[in-house]
């Protein structure tokens, strides 16, 4: 049976797949997208990175004027391990975030949230909220002197070359050439650059106190005196600084080539001065004391080469030089850099911020039910070991997802919303009360199977896989009058939706089905038997609740969907019910169909954000209506805005989204290579031979 399973996989991904084509030429691909900057604008920094760690310049190509791109796309050093936390100093506790609910399960749930009352219990939301927060590394740039200024610089032409991972900058400085390469190492968490001029050169080594603010560049410059930085060894052509931060302690090696000298200028603030007219160091950060000498900036800058060719030769590629559709060429660039983009900041050891490695929202937290738009991109580009590098995380906090289920009186685990690596649950008025995050792992575990059906797979997931169905099956509540299961309590992914008031979130409803089928096909997998009480469940879930007109609703108890403004704002989840999922046995798609068109007509399209424009055309392109799939994608809104620098612009403090990004690619590869079951080439591109897209290495999705 598992063999014919994946022969008709197979059948269907060649249905779907392209056809006969010659190679698609990477390289002039990826070089033809290669960001361009030409003046110093906060919204195109540049960053380069390796999913661990990223480090974001401005147009000199290192960091020199971070104050600049504060308010834009800052200038972070950051990584997944550097965190940092306050003093706790009346020993604040978690618990002391808990407030009882009722939802009518016939007990109290407590969760984390946000208390208004002054007390303890404030005082305690408020600290673990912002606490641990992700730390900015160090400010590493260019020492000018206070009389330089961006003014003076002219001649500006930088390059971000995304085949080897190497920013070039070229600039002059009073009519002085500069020329700067910069890169960071695929397996350290070390910067390089060589610097050449005839000029003034020098590089400071600059290192903030975090702020702990909710959405900022996390730098508090006027803080010296709670923070060091200490040399603690130094020779001819390296040092080492430790760094001290309440308890908080990392280390910052710097080597150099040729004659220079480190000094010291003023507290946590230290200089690189060389005395020729070329530089080159590397920059290493680490959470331990370093045990081994730095790469040398040229072995660095190798490296990197060598790492971003094999990952752009490697996986999936789209081609849209082809398309006669003006609009195809801007796709193609959000294409390219979104991938490079998700490479150097969602690919980590521990799920991504939504700002990813360049600066800090959420006080540097990450939001477990954005894994998926952020990392299901990755299994279906052929880079699956992204994803499973990531995914490994849950097995490290499951022990706190179990406590979570226990203490509400669920079975299994129940994954928290925002959180840190130690898997502690941040206090939320929303987050706390979110479930679509559960079916996230079964969905991603899935994929990495898809990629690799082995027995291995099956070991290190399925126990995951279990008991996060477990919590699912006992969250859903039997309704006897009506003889079905329904899901209530919880905000919906539509949060305008309030947890007292809403039964039967469409999407959550769907997302339930599908992954509790999935669950079980695990079972199997692994030599068990079915649940017989799981699949009860699944064949008396309630079906997607629709108004007169055969809309759907956004919740079964939302009967004015389409009347109130709270329910057509924010996300059209309803859509994610066919688009991330497969068709189910809940959704009528006449009824769907209606509901998108609707939709693409009177959402308030002001209020959505990055992620709900691939979601629409992943809807619209299973529903068969291609060209809305591509017009949502570049749909001209403020929130589907993409930067020079390849970010997903939200507004005024999320100038990166990369959840959009994440989006983007899914999308874009279920158009390209279809579903299950899928029997049209290209199926998310109109047929009227403007559309002549080109892929390989694309996976289809389920």
């Amino acid at each position: 049976m598992k063999k014919l399973l994946y022969s008709l996989t197979a059948l269907a991904f060649i249905a779907c797949s392209s056809g006969k084509q010659s190679p698609i030429d990477r390289e002039a691909l990826v070089n033809r997208n290669n960001p361009q900057v030409t003046s110093f604008d906060s919204l195109s920094s540049l960053s380069v990175g390796n999913g661990e760690f990223a480090y974001t310049v401005d147009a000199t190509g290192l960091q020199t004027f971070p104050e600049m791109y504060s308010q834009g796309v800052p200038l972070g050093t950051q990584s997944q391990w550097g965190w940092h936390s306050f003093a706790n100093p009346t020993a604040l506790r978690h618990e002391e975030t808990l407030k009882n609910y009722d939802f009518g399960r016939g007990r109290m749930e407590p969760y984390s949230v946000e208390f208004k009352e002054d007390g303890r219990n404030k005082d305690a939301s408020k600290w673990f909220r912002a606490n641990p927060h992700r730390l900015h590394l160090g400010i590493v740039g260019l020492e000018l002197g206070k009389n330089i200024t961006p003014a003076q610089f002219t001649d500006i032409r930088q390059t971000l070359d995304m085949w080897k991972g190497v920013i070039h900058s070229n600039y002059k400085i009073s009519g002085i050439p500069y020329e700067v390469e910069t890169a960071v190492h695929p397996k350290s968490d070390m910067i390089a650059a060589r610097i050449h001029s005839t000029g003034h050169l020098g590089i400071n080594f600059r290192f903030p106190y975090p702020t702990g603010g909710h959405s900022d560049d996390a730098c508090l410059w006027n803080a010296n005196d709670k923070h060091s930085t200490t040399i603690i060894s130094q020779d001819a052509h390296s040092a080492v600084l430790k760094r001290q931060l309440d308890s908080t302690v990392y280390f910052v090696a710097i080597r150099w080539e040729g004659d220079a000298l480190l000094t010291e200028k003023e507290k946590n603030y230290f200089v690189l001065t060389p005395k020729n007219d070329t530089l080159a160091f590397t920059c290493a950060f680490t959470s331990e004391t370093p045990s081994a000498e730095n790469a040398t900036a040229e072995q660095t800058l190798t490296a990197s080469a060598e790492y971003w060719e094999a990952f752009w030769k490697n996986g999936g590629a789209v081609d849209f030089s082809l398309c006669k559709d003006t609009r195809a060429k801007e796709l193609e660039r959000r294409v390219v850099l979104s991938q490079y983009l998700l490479a150097i900041q969602c690919a980590g050891s521990t799920p991504p911020q939504e700002t990813g490695l360049t600066y800090n929202s959420w006080f540097g937290k990450f939001h477990l039910e954005m894994i998926w738009w952020h990392q299901a991109q990755f299994a279906l580009w052929n880079r699956t070991d992204l994803l499973d590098r990531t995914l490994s995380w849950y097995e490290k906090v499951e022990p706190v997802a179990r406590e979570i289920a226990r203490r509400q009186g669920f079975q299994g685990v129940r994954w928290m919303k925002m959180t840190d690596p130690s898997g502690e649950e941040a206090p939320s008025k929303v987050g706390s009360f979110l479930i679509w995050q559960q079916p996230h792992l079964i969905y991603l575990a899935e994929l990495i199977y898809r990629s690799n059906p082995s027995p291995e797979v099956i070991k290190k997931y399925n126990h995951l896989v279990q008991e996060t169905a477990k919590f699912m099956y006992s969250f859903a509540t039997y309704d006897q009058l009506k003889s079905r299961y329904i899901l209530k309590g919880a905000i919906p992914a539509q949060e305008t939706l309030r947890a007292s008031e809403t039964v039967n979130p469409p999407f959550e409803l769907s997302y339930w089905h599908y992954a509790m089928e999935v669950a079980q096909k695990w079972r199997e997998r692994a030599g068990e038997k079915r649940n017989l009480q799981w699949d009860e469940m699944i064949d008396k879930l309630s079906p997607l609740a629709y108004n007169e007109d055969k809309l759907y609703l956004a919740a079964e108890t939302a009967t004015d969907t389409y009347k109130d403004i709270r329910f057509t704002s924010d996300h059209m989840a309803v859509l994610g019910s066919v688009g991330i999922l497969p068709m189910c046995k809940l959704i009528r798609e006449d009824y769907m169909k209606n509901t998108l068109h609707w939709i693409w007509d009177n959402w308030n399209w002001g209020k959505t954000w990055g992620w709900d424009y691939p979601m629409t055309a992943m809807n619209a392109a299973r529903l068969g209506e291609p060209e809305k799939a591509v017009g949502a994608l570049l749909m001209e809104k403020r929130t589907n805005t993409y930067l020079v620098n390849g970010h997903n612009y939200q507004d005024e403090r999320l100038r990166v989204y990369l959840p959009g990004n994440g989006g983007l690619l899914t999308a874009v590869a279920m158009m390209c290579a279809g579903w299950d079951g899928c029997s049209v080439k290209n199926p998310g591109f109109p047929k009227d031979g403007n559309w002549n897209v080109r892929w390989e290495g694309l996976n289809p999705m389920p």
